[in-house]
């Protein structure tokens, strides 16, 4: 003999179990949702970036370094140039072939207006080439593929 204790009836109860299907649906759509959504999100700007495949370009036997000193007097190679004369000067020296790159180098106290100016200069003359040469400092660019963690605390901060 069985007996029902409580009074449990199927109709007017409370279900303590819950039911993920409807959860599950909503999420899977939303699912869909985001993955058609994502790449219409990014932000697409247009950049020239050479192709990975491409074999390395030769290196120029003599690079043409321009040098801007401190003084704001320009440098072809060791000599001296005019400002003037800097057109007529490169074409003698690359003969003429406007697409060769052109490196700039210049103190760093010199104001960037006027390596803007030689870099203009540069662009009117038609060489359009131009590379910025710099020091690097292995001091520094081994504090930066450490982290931020590794690099020394400025000075007059300490407290």
């Amino acid at each position: 003999m069985a007996v029902k204790l409580g009074g449990e009836d199927d109709d007017g109860g409370e279900v303590s179990e819950i039911n993920v299907t409807p959860f599950i649906d909503v999420m899977l759509v939303l699912l869909i949702i985001f993955m058609v959504a994502a790449p219409l999100s990014t932000v697409d700007v247009p950049v020239d970036l050479p192709t990975s495949n491409a074999p390395p370009q030769e290196r120029p036997d003599e690079p043409v370094y321009l040098t801007i000193q401190e003084d704001l007097s320009l440098s072809l190679g060791e000599a001296e140039v005019a400002r003037e004369q800097l057109a007529s000067r490169l074409d003698a020296l690359t003969e003429r072939n406007r697409d060769e790159r052109i490196f700039l180098r210049a103190d760093g106290s010199v104001p960037y207006s006027d390596i803007m100016e030689v870099m203009n200069a540069l662009r009117s003359a038609g060489y359009l080439k131009i590379g910025l040469v710099g020091l690097e400092d292995p001091a520094r660019s081994e504090a930066a593929a450490a982290g931020p963690a590794a690099r020394p605390a400025p000075s007059g901060t300490e407290q």
